[in-house]
């Protein structure tokens, strides 16, 4: 895939997102204009019995591998400092879909993931040798640095699946 910029990639992210959740079955609102407070959709469960259940979906698009989350909340703190600020920052019913481009075709679906920002607190706090990342890599080998030799990877259970939208919808929203 040819890069571009990172609105298009924003926008395309969002609506790949807004997407899978409606194949789902789940109503999806979505809100538009770039960097929107905590969240870009709001989904809701298609069930008559649930109706009053609802998620605020943070919609994060990469082409390069990974996610920069925590940069902002960098500044005069140490990295698992700043990734606790950062989880501060997100309310119990957000959830994040990370949309990663890279080395997609222009004729396929990106990859997709599902997670709480506490499964990517826990992810981002174990990277580079347990010393914390700003950046939440879906795979990433560290070759030197105090990270050399060290791995960190998306856990599958995380990929955008029937199964993992509603196990996530069931217990967060």
């Amino acid at each position: 895939m040819e890069k571009v910029g990172s609105w298009y990639i924003g926008v395309s992210a969002e609506a790949f997102a807004a997407a899978q959740f409606a194949r789902y079955g789940y109503k999806v609102s979505v809100q538009y204009g770039a960097d929107q407070p905590e969240y870009d959709l709001i989904v809701n469960s298609g069930d008559e019995d649930k109706k009053d259940k609802m998620l605020k979906i943070s919609v994060k698009g990469s082409q390069d591998g990974g996610w920069g989350l925590t940069q902002s909340y960098k500044k005069g703190r140490t990295y698992h400092e700043a990734i606790d600020e950062w989880l501060k920052a997100h309310g119990k019913k957000t959830i994040f879909c990370l949309v990663q481009f890279k080395d997609v075709s222009d004729d396929e679906m990106p990859r997709l993931y599902l997670a709480t920002p506490a499964e990517i607190a826990d992810i981002m706090k174990k990277s580079r040798a347990e010393k914390g990342e700003t950046i939440l890599y879906e795979e990433h080998k560290w070759v030197r640095g105090i990270g050399k030799g060290t791995e960190v990877k998306i856990p599958e259970a995380w990929i955008f699946t029937r199964e993992r939208a509603r196990y996530i919808f069931d217990n967060y929203a």
